[in-house]
Formats: C-alpha cells, sequence, structure tokens
C-alpha cells in the first residue's frame, strides 16, 4: 500500500507560529466506517459540528482497503475542504481531526491525522484530542527505534503515538494469524502500544481497512459510538453524531480499544477505568446540545446558574449572559433569582473565541470584535452578568468597559465555575500559572481582587461542590485540577509549568 498526504495548495494560508504558552483549547476527532457511503463528507461534517474544539488546523484521511489520502491544512474546516476535495477522497473508512495545539507548533506539519508507513508498506493515519504526560518518555523510545530524531526537533505527542503503532504493527507483519486472536495486527499493535501511553488521549485511526478509535483509562475526553444506516461513526461529541445522523449507542468506555470493520464491532480493554473526566467539558469545552456520561451539557450549565444564584444573589434590572456559553448558565441564574433575562449583548458568530488568540494585543481586539451591547435595552440598568469563567480577565474587563461606556447603571458578575488557579496537562492550554488572574491578586481576598481588577461593581464564582452537584457526577470521577489543584493523572515530566505548579504549591 502507498499511501499519500497532500500538501496545502496555498503555503502562504500557514499561519506563524505563536508562543506555546497562550491558552488554546483541545481538539476534536470524528472517525467513520461506511461502506456505499460518502465518507469523506461524512467526516466533514461531523468536524463542522465540532468546529468549536479546534480552529486552528482541520484534516482528514480516507482509506479503500488498499491506501489511505490524507488531506490537511491550517484554518477553519470550511477553509480546508471544498466539494472538489472531498470528492477526490474516496473510500469506506476515514478519520478526521479540528486542531488546536497543546503539543507541537501550530504548524502543517503537526496538522493531524498523523500518516505513517509502517515497514510493511501499510498505511496509518491518526488522530488525538488531548495531551501525554509521558511525552518524553515515549520520543525517547521512538527515538531508540530509529523513528524519530530528537536532535533536529521534538515532534507532537501524536507524531510520536503514531510512528510506535506504525513500528509495532511493522513488527506483527510475520505473525500468525491464529496468535493474534482473530484481531488485525493493527489492533494488536495497538493494544501492545495503548499500556505504555498516560495521559489524556482520545485516538481515531485507521489502518485503510478498518476504524479503531481508543479512549485513555481515566476518560478525561468524551468519545462517543454512533450507529449509521449502514455503518457506524465515533465522535468526540454526540452532537457530531447528529449532525450526521447517527443514532447514539454508547460512549466509549475508559480504557477500552474498539476496532470496526466487516465483521462487526469488537472491543478490548487496554486498561482498568479510573475514570476521571474533565469537568471543564461541562461548564465550557463541549457544545450544550452535546452529552457527556448521560448528562446535557445544557442542563448541566441551566442547573450551575440555578446554584450560583443561590450561592452568590444579586439585585439587579436585569440577567444578561456572556453569548454563547454563558447564555445556559444566565437563564438558570434568572430562574432561580427572579431577575428577567434579557439580551444585552450581541454576537458576531464569525468571530473566534478570544481567549484562544496568539497575543494580549489581538485578544482584547478580538473581544471588541466578537461583542457589542445593545445600548437601548442595558442603558441605565443594573446588569447582572453571566459568564462560564475567567481565565486571564481581559474578557470581562473590557466587556464591563463596553457596557459602563453604553449606560449600564451597575455591572455585577456571575461566574459558572470556580476561579481558575491552575493550568491544565490534559489536553487544554490554558496559561502558566503566573497569567492567571486568580494568581495575581491577594489570595486573603481573591473575589474582591478580582473584581477591583476587572472593574465590577460584586463579583461571584459557583462553588466547586456546586458546580459538581450540578454535573450529576461523583466527585471522585472527574478531574477538577485546574479549580483545586488535584491532578489524577500526575504530572507531565520537563513542563515548565509543572514546575510553575510545583513552586505555587510549596508557597501555599
Amino acid at each position: 500500500m502507498v499511501g499519500v498526504v497532500a500538501q496545502p495548495t496555498n503555503p502562504a494560508s500557514r499561519l506563524a507560529e505563536v508562543e506555546e504558552n497562550e491558552p488554546r483549547e483541545e481538539c476534536g476527532v470524528f472517525g467513520v466506517w461506511a461502506p456505499g457511503e460518502e465518507v469523506a463528507k461524512l467526516t466533514y461534517f461531523g468536524l463542522f459540528a465540532l468546529q468549536h474544539r479546534g480552529q486552528e488546523a482541520a484534516g482528514i484521511g480516507v482509506g479503500d482497503g488498499d491506501q489511505i489520502l490524507v488531506f490537511k491544512d491550517l484554518g477553519l474546516v470550511s477553509q480546508v475542504f471544498d466539494e472538489q476535495t472531498l470528492e477526490a477522497l474516496k473510500g469506506h473508512v476515514a478519520i478526521g481531526h479540528a486542531r488546536y495545539t497543546t503539543a507541537g507548533s501550530p504548524c502543517w506539519e503537526n496538522a493531524q491525522p498523523i500518516f505513517r508507513m509502517a515497514p510493511d508498506g501499510t498505511d496509518l493515519a491518526l488522530g488525538h484530542n488531548g495531551n501525554l504526560i509521558n511525552h518524553l518518555e515515549l520520543a525517547r523510545e521512538a527515538e531508540r527505534r530509529g523513528l524519530v530524531d530528537l536532535s533536529v526537533k521534538m515532534p507532537s505527542d501524536s507524531d510520536v503515538m503514531c510512528a510506535l503503532l506504525a513500528d509495532e504493527t511493522g513488527r506483527l507483519a510475520d505473525a500468525d494469524p491464529v496468535a493474534l486472536g482473530g484481531r488485525t495486527r493493527t489492533e494488536a499493535a495497538a493494544l501492545t502500544l495503548l499500556p505504555t501511553i498516560r495521559g489524556a488521549f482520545c485516538l481515531t485511526f485507521t489502518d485503510g481497512d478498518t476504524l479503531y478509535a481508543a479512549r485513555d483509562p481515566h476518560g478525561v475526553r468524551p468519545l462517543a459510538l454512533g450507529r449509521l444506516e449502514r455503518g457506524w461513526v465515533v465522535a468526540s461529541e454526540t452532537c457530531a453524531l447528529d449532525i450526521v445522523g447517527a443514532s447514539y449507542v454508547r460512549d466509549i468506555e475508559p480504557g477500552e480499544l474498539v476496532a470496526i470493520d466487516a465483521t462487526g464491532v469488537r472491543s478490548d480493554r487496554f486498561a482498568d477505568p479510573a475514570p476521571a473526566g474533565c469537568i471543564f467539558e461541562y461548564v465550557y469545552l463541549a457544545r450544550p446540545d452535546s452529552m457527556i456520561r448521560g448528562r446535557s451539557v445544557n442542563a448541566v450549565r441551566v442547573e450551575i446558574g440555578r446554584r450560583l444564584a443561590r450561592e452568590y444573589p444579586a439585585e439587579g434590572d436585569m440577567v444578561i449572559p456572556v453569548p454563547e456559553s454563558g447564555t445556559p448558565a444566565a437563564v438558570g441564574f434568572a430562574q432561580a433569582s427572579g431577575i428577567p433575562f434579557g439580551q444585552g449583548l450581541t454576537k458576531n458568530a464569525y468571530v473566534g473565541r478570544t481567549f484562544i488568540q496568539p497575543s494580549q494585543t489581538l485578544r482584547q481586539l478580538g473581544i471588541r470584535l466578537k461583542l457589542n451591547p445593545l445600548r437601548e435595552a442595558i442603558a441605565g440598568k443594573r446588569l447582572v452578568v453571566v459568564d462560564d469563567s475567567i481565565v486571564r480577565g481581559n474578557t470581562q474587563r473590557a466587556l464591563i468597559r463596553m457596557l459602563r461606556e453604553a449606560g449600564a447603571a451597575e455591572v455585577h458578575v456571575r461566574i459558572a465555575s470556580p476561579p481558575v488557579k491552575w493550568p491544565c496537562f490534559y489536553g487544554i492550554d490554558f496559561a502558566s500559572p503566573g497569567e492567571l488572574i486568580a494568581n495575581g491578586v491577594d489570595q486573603d481576598d481573591l473575589v474582591e481582587g478580582i473584581a477591583t481588577a476587572i472593574g465590577a461593581d460584586s463579583l461571584g464564582f459557583v462553588s466547586v461542590e456546586g458546580m459538581t452537584e450540578a454535573a450529576e457526577q461523583d466527585a471522585g470521577t472527574l478531574c477538577r485540577a485546574c479549580f483545586d489543584g488535584a491532578y489524577p493523572l500526575g504530572l507531565p515530566e520537563g513542563d515548565p509549568n509543572a514546575e510553575a505548579v510545583a513552586r505555587l504549591r510549596a508557597a501555599r
């Protein structure tokens, strides 16, 4: 088999590399096995539904049983693909990826799916959502095998995984089919590799014939399995199943490897589950029309708003959300408080999320571009402004200034998550600890310090306990590290932010 990776047609469209300590989201993965269907187009629409999870790069890999063709580029899904490109991607199995950088630089080479050829000629393509904490250890192993050269550059964790998977697959080229127990060589190779990987990962990968999906033993990031009339789908969120007409079957379990081909769906356990699902998925990352662990994301956000109103009541004339992610919590706050809900801000839907822009100047400009006050609705009003989170505080500071300029009499801010005080090492790159506003104020009067910094008349955060109870999940099965500093998977080796966390812990 001879695989192909299509280069971007417009080299000038490549984005300049940005500082790696800037805050970025995670990624979205999608996979489909459906003979007779236009799998590239299904993947395109699946990625379209997952665009909120990654707006930096997009790619699709399609296999026809003989070879894999990968096309990827920097930009939004709609910018990367057109009708002609999708028509050229023919096959019965496809994987897709929408990316934000969490390991490696934001350059074309690190866009996904990653493509590798095994020593026996088997094509492999892989998409990854998450972040590994033993990236360095795996990279050294890949170098020992002659798969990468660390003296030239440090490959992304996704590239390292794909290289090791291809190598393991090649090692099984002469394996007795009986010894494989009915599994493909790629499947057997994955069962050897996956137990050595530590961290947060949701994977979709293919050898051009079979679709595979795997989820780390902690289930940090969501991954769902869906059924098509003539095939199967896996996706980071259930909203992507909906958009392609797939019915939700179940979540891929923590520590599970799934293989899908003409024989059906096979499942193997490569590790015992130790659930630690990311609570921030409910707060901000996931789309409100998704389901995570059987709970509606929208319902969780509304309930958080109700609890926020009880924990930090406010006097005001109108509750307004910071659209769109603050809207469900604002609805809940209005319901519980009895203060009328209203729209005080209009959003330009074509501007990306501000806290993931590559510089301070662009973040502040992005806020102005994205949100604009409805002056006639807010003039003279005491506003209760509900937002999903505060990271650096830039959004809230600029927003409050805009609202006052538009005539708001008072601005009381309520936040539908606790203060973000710790960086994430499991797939969301917020910022270094020192860049987080919650660490830049007096810890003895944290809330008042942040309120002063952003210019609010008052400020309130929902408690960690209230947020957890709203999700209706056992606290012991959640990762809340960005709020409480307890890292259930441990910290990565050689990461400057991990060293900063250790110093911060010692200081407190």
